[in-house]
């Protein structure tokens, strides 16, 4: 089969590039695969981050791609479906993560041969800080998609608000693989500078407010002196506000932080030194952050939004607080801690649902529905 997959890549950052060059790696092994890049994917106005592209520094694997859309511009939207479409795919595929996208990829998609099927893969179908016309736009993307790939059920009830005859599947976000192998914990500890022998918790990734920083800092003020937090990725914004918090917390000298964006190499040790991650979120679909934390065999405390009770709770992977607030994600710490044999079952779940999250197990079961449409 001849696929394009139309998305972000090197030199793109972040978690959906990095899933793009999986998909692309996987799909590779037994089919004609090609990446299609963009040439702009915001305008820096809308990216609050300190860049949207690799450094020096991220040692990021380069991906061959083919730069061809700018989003903030119509002109190339033709000239990206002409060229894809020249090449003939049997199959498209493309990533939705925010109605910004909607106008050009809805656009490429619907320009697309009669005989080449489009399957976008839903991170979102309406973003976690939403705008009045998220859902119009949205709706307008997915009527010119054959089919869709959502991976978690919150996402797919959107898709079926906005396209109630939606053809999709659901399958759960595979593992990520590429962070190298566990560190021993000591070694991991050394590394990040921060003491031995303490119940290590770990924030990690983008800060952004729907990810509930706030909420776990005010759980962290309760929570007894054999504790430490990590906090590790970079701020889409201000940190202002989580900075006023800490400052007002007794045990602030137990609070770590590294603030920016953490490349791929350096991920191994903040897992490798914690006993549990901890995703207090306000909003959520799926999270990618949840595949590494399988990986590194570390458990999970989520709340109970979005699709994490599902992939994570009802897995066993890790605990759910029944809201996003500080006292019951503070219990939640507190049971994980306390409760004989608990880290010892959500460990030997994570290790079931490795084997289940394969990459090859993902691309299998997107080609066989995209054969069927």
């Amino acid at each position: 089969m001849r696929i394009a997959i139309l998305s972000c890549f090197y030199p793109y950052r972040g978690g959906i590039a990095q899933f793009n060059a999986s998909l692309l790696e996987e799909l590779g092994k037994e089919h004609e695969v090609r990446a299609f890049n963009f040439t702009r994917q915001y305008p820096d106005l809308l990216f609050p981050g300190k860049t949207q592209y690799v450094t020096a520094e991220d040692e990021a694997v380069p991906v061959a791609s083919t730069a061809l859309l700018d989003t903030a511009n119509p002109i190339s939207w033709g000239r990206t479906a002409r060229y894809i479409r020249n090449w003939h795919p049997d199959l498209l595929i493309v990533r939705y993560w925010m109605s910004w996208f909607a106008p050009s990829l809805g656009y490429v998609a619907s320009r697309m041969a009669p005989s080449c099927k489009v399957v976008a893969i839903l991170d979102n179908v309406v973003p976690h800080e939403r705008h009045f016309f998220d859902a119009p736009l949205s709706k307008w993307f997915l009527r010119r998609c054959d089919g869709f790939v959502t991976m978690c059920g919150e996402v797919s009830a959107d898709l079926l608000k906005l396209h109630p005859d939606a053809r999709y599947i659901t399958h759960q976000h595979p593992l990520y693989s590429h962070f190298g192998e566990k560190l021993q914990r000591d070694t991991a500890e050394k590394m990040l500078g921060i003491r031995k022998g303490m119940k290590n918790l770990l924030f990690f990734g983008l800060i952004r407010d729907y990810k509930g920083l706030d909420i776990l800092l005010e759980a962290f003020r309760e929570l007894p002196d054999d504790y430490q937090l990590i906090i590790a990725g970079e701020p889409y914004g201000s940190f202002e506000k989580y900075q006023k918090i800490i400052s007002t917390i007794p045990g602030r000298d137990r609070i770590h932080m590294f603030l920016q964006y953490v490349r791929d190499s350096e991920v191994k040790k903040f897992f490798s030194a914690a006993d549990l991650t901890v995703l207090p979120y306000k909003s959520a679909t799926q999270s990618g952050i949840s595949s590494v934390s399988y990986h590194f065999e570390v458990p999970m405390v989520v709340t109970d939004t979005g699709g994490l009770r599902e992939t994570i709770g009802d897995r066993g992977t890790g605990l759910v607080a029944a809201k996003a607030e500080p006292a019951l994600i503070k219990e939640e710490i507190l049971r994980y801690f306390s409760e004989e044999g608990l880290r010892e079952e959500c460990i030997a779940s994570i290790r079931k649902e490795k084997d289940r999250l394969s990459w090859g197990g993902f691309c299998k079961d997107l080609l066989d529905f995209a054969q069927k449409l």
